[in-house]
Order: structure tokens, then C-alpha cells, then sequence
């Protein structure tokens, strides 16, 4: 079994409102220090899997067929065996 973390973010040209609209906040709450902000998303899944590269095979069809959108975002992947 593996548990797979996976973070989705907006490629780095593609516009990001959620990111702006954070950035926005957060400098009217005082912190004017903060230059930039993307926004994205963090999911977990399990795998029953034996074997972790058929594992990490098996996320990247994930997140190539529904997890991530390759048109706009890009995603990157930990995998860790859990019992």
C-alpha cells in the first residue's frame, strides 16, 4: 500500500485570481511583505499496490487523466509505503 501526496498548481504563466485574491488579503491584514502568492491544490490517495513503481505509474495516469488540468497546471508527487 502507498499513500501518495500530490500537490496541483497553475503553471507559472498561466493568471491565478484565487493566489492574487489571497495576496490581496494578506496585505490588508498588515503583511505587505508577502510579494507573491499561488494557490493550488493538495490531495491524498491511498494505492493498493505492491510494487512503487507501478504505484507512481499508476498516479501519474491519475493525475494526467482527472487530478490535474495539463493545459494549465502542473502537479508534483510524493509516494510513501504505508502498511
Amino acid at each position: 500500500m502507498f499513500l501518495a501526496r500530490i500537490y496541483v498548481s497553475p503553471k507559472p504563466t498561466v493568471n491565478d485570481p484565487e493566489g492574487l485574491t489571497i495576496l490581496s488579503s494578506l496585505g490588508q491584514l498588515g503583511y505587505q511583505n508577502v510579494i507573491s502568492v499561488r494557490s493550488g491544490k493538495y490531495i491524498e490517495v491511498q494505492i493498493d499496490e505492491i510494487h512503487e513503481p507501478t504505484a507512481r505509474e499508476k498516479v501519474v495516469e491519475m493525475c494526467d487523466k482527472l487530478l490535474a488540468n495539463p493545459v494549465i497546471e502542473e502537479y508534483r508527487f510524493e509516494l510513501e509505503k504505508v502498511n
